[in-house]
């Protein structure tokens, strides 16, 4: 996808996000080599002959006691390094074919060479490979693509449970400030999967069997976007990355009744020129316009690591064309800005980089334009919008920024965001839902506000080339307002997930409102509750503890609530031979035997396993420290066990299951504070204890 391109150029040398899926990844961290690779001698992977790939075996067959000495995966890695993708996979997927060079960096860069050319079914095919391989080595960023490949081919409940490990490895990254959550990234997702469709799409005459996307208004009745379309009658120089034509601007007329696009031409000689043109926005006026474009000179410009990043440029109108192009001064040789994006009074200019400063592999920044025709020092728009992956492509109206992004909770891909905005900030950013995102990537989403008519890009199943524009019309729906609490269930130990676990909604007496089953991944969600009010939340499943968690709503909003439940035979432990139930600390007041409120939830569990396991019968035996008198700290623990003991008969359990309750005093210390030393207050602690003994299950 041409998208890619810009994304690759911008990722990079952050990419203008166009050439083909197979120029994507704005969250690839290395950066392109070679953007001109025009005057390579490479041949075009469709072009290789067995005779060639034979005449890489040289010395024989593929080194099979030596994996890594393969010259086909030589070759595949050099390609994989110059970012030439398409090329890598395919001979990865040749040198795959033996398994002996099933390594951990063979499998994840064939996932990878696919997953950057959005070849989302390969690059699951790989990822599962190195998932069922090499498990143990997997990464962050390992887990966090395979998630996206299993979302690109429909796999959501198992994306699910990866984006959970995922999470897990973030957490463990105490440096990252912006964790990955992923109860809410499932949630989003059921309800992307569950919601209305709220548009409808067509897509455009204009499409070519390369790649088009990112369509800008312009001139009220035209749109201008970009392509690798070459409508030249020559011989026209190719973009080595996909083998298609680079990138131009090319400008259609919008026709009023149906919205679509016919009859583009080039924009114009002034702005296209022999490398990649693309993202262009316009002032209020029309008479000024920016645009993305590679770093050159005379020639490519290139980083001291090889890479040639993105520029934005701009350019005014004089009479019917346009003036030489001047970059602008926040560009920079060492990173990428691009995807340029004016605000409607034309006075704030939105833009994508990763320069110094960004969250994540790229991220939304903003300048304010000034009427010397300066610029301010670019600003991050911060996490409310920025995540640590991608996010690219913003369009901004008077009401609501939208963007693309591979970091906020989607469908797979880049998927298409909004968020609205006011003189205190950004609101909360909200996935805009199906048709208009899929499990591909879907970018580059314009629109009006008065008509909410608009275009977007997408390289999905069913287009007629690599990345093609749609238009759509956003369909108007009654504000509701909603207010939920949702969440997943899992097991508090492994953090698989719970379905068929009863979850119930009571109110502040305690009266049950309603309840629901878990489905298969673990999720429950209460709706059109009452908002600024309290709820509880209890959770049961046979064989583990119930789970009681207080809630407080908040007005349209969606509450989100991890449940972890604890199963109850952990409950039943050995301990220097004596099998027993083991609780946390039973509490008593001083000098006091009743159940306190505390005490009685940690009882509460000794009741549920009980009533698990019907044939166990236990004692009870309490004991106190040494301090006291040593006949009232018998006669006072004795009074607790047999407080202890009652109250678990009051609970349901029969009389006879309980054999004895006994209060033994400072008579079994569990170590020498028998007041003939000094002993610190933990000491002491560890002898006053309430034992639950099992004498028969």
């Amino acid at each position: 996808m041409k998208k890619l391109i810009l994304s690759v150029l911008f990722l990079s040398g952050f990419g203008i996000y166009a050439q083909s899926a197979k120029t994507n990844s704005l969250d690839n961290t290395t950066v392109v080599k070679s953007l001109d690779t025009s005057q390579d001698n490479t041949v075009a992977i469709e072009d290789v002959t067995i005779d060639m790939l034979n005449s890489l075996r040289d010395d024989g067959e593929l080194k099979k006691t030596n994996p890594k000495a393969s010259k086909i995966i030589q070759k595949a890695d050099a390609y994989f390094n110059k970012m030439w993708y398409a090329e890598a996979a395919a001979l990865y997927e040749l040198a795959l074919k033996d398994k002996e060079n099933y390594t951990f960096e063979n499998l994840k860069k064939a996932g990878d060479a696919y997953y950057y050319n959005t070849n989302m079914k390969k690059a699951y095919q790989w990822y599962d490979v190195l998932y069922k391989e090499y498990k143990d080595n997997m990464t962050a960023d390992n887990y966090f693509k395979y998630s996206h490949t299993l979302k690109g081919n429909g796999k959501y409940g198992k994306a699910k449970r990866f984006m959970r490990l995922y999470e897990k490895m973030q957490k463990e990254d105490t440096q990252n400030a912006y964790a990955f959550n992923a109860t809410r990234e499932e949630v989003a997702l059921d309800k992307i999967l569950n919601g209305d469709a709220g548009f409808t799409i067509d897509n455009v005459a204009i499409n070519s069997e390369y790649s088009d996307f990112s369509p800008m208004f312009y001139d009220n009745d035209k749109v201008v976007f970009s392509s690798s379309l070459d409508s030249s009658v020559f011989v026209t120089r190719k973009y080595k990355w996909n083998d298609q034509p680079f990138l131009d601007l090319y400008v259609s007329k919008i026709n009023e009744e149906s919205a679509d696009l016919k009859s583009a031409i080039k924009f114009s000689k002034k702005i296209n020129s022999k490398y990649h043109e693309a993202s262009v926005t316009f002032s209020p006026d029309n008479e000024t316009m920016y645009f993305t474009r590679n770093n050159y000179g005379k020639k490519l410009k290139r980083d001291k690591n090889g890479v040639n990043h993105l520029k934005i440029y701009t350019s005014v109108k004089v009479g019917d064309d346009w003036a030489e192009p001047k970059e602008l001064p926040f560009n920079s040789d060492s990173y990428s800005t691009g995807h340029p994006a004016l605000s409607p009074d034309g006075k704030l200019l939105y833009f994508v980089s990763d320069m110094p400063g960004s969250l994540g592999a790229s991220d939304i920044f903003v300048v304010d334009v000034l009427e010397d025709g300066t610029y301010s020092t670019p600003r991050n728009l911060g996490p409310e919008i920025n995540t640590e992956k991608r996010e690219m492509f913003p369009f901004v109206t008077d009401k609501k920024i939208y963007f693309s992004s591979d970091g906020h909770a989607g469908l797979g891909g880049l998927d298409v965001f909004e968020a609205s905005y006011d003189v205190d900030g950004f609101q909360e950013v909200k996935n805009v839902g199906v048709p208009v995102n899929s499990n591909k990537d879907d970018f580059s989403y314009i629109v009006s506000e008065e008509s909410q008519k608009g275009y977007f890009a997408s390289n999905r199943a069913g287009g007629k080339g690599d990345d093609d524009i749609y238009s759509f019309e956003r369909l108007m729906m009654e504000e509701v307002t909603h207010t939920a609490i949702a969440g997943v269930v899992t097991e508090l130990v492994t953090g698989d997930v719970m379905p068929k676990a009863l979850v119930m909604l009571l109110d502040e007496n305690n009266i049950k409102l309603k309840e629901v089953e878990t489905a298969e991944d673990g999720s429950f969600v209460f709706e059109d509750l009452d908002g600024d009010k309290k709820y509880s939340i209890k959770t049961n499943r046979k064989e583990f503890f119930q789970d009681v968690k207080e809630v407080m709503t908040t007005l349209n909003e969606t509450v989100m609530v991890n449940v972890s439940l604890k199963k109850l035979k952990e409950l039943i432990v050995i301990e220097e031979g004596i099998r027993k139930l083991k609780t946390d600390m039973i509490y008593f007041d001083f000098d006091r035997s009743f159940i306190r409120e505390d005490a009685s939830k940690e009882l509460d569990k000794l009741v549920e396993v009980m009533s698990e396991y019907p044939e166990m019968v236990i004692k009870i035996e309490s004991h106190t420290d040494s301090r006291g008198a040593s006949d009232y700290n018998r006669y006072l623990s004795d009074k607790r066990a047999k407080s202890s003991r009652d109250y678990i008969i009051s609970q349901g359990i029969d009389a006879d299951r309980i054999e004895s309750a006994i209060g033994y005093g400072e008579d079994k210390l569990l170590n020498d504070c028998d007041g003939s030393v000094r002993c610190t207050r933990e000491k002491h602690e560890l002898n006053r204890r309430s034992e639950f003994i099992i004498v028969k299950m």
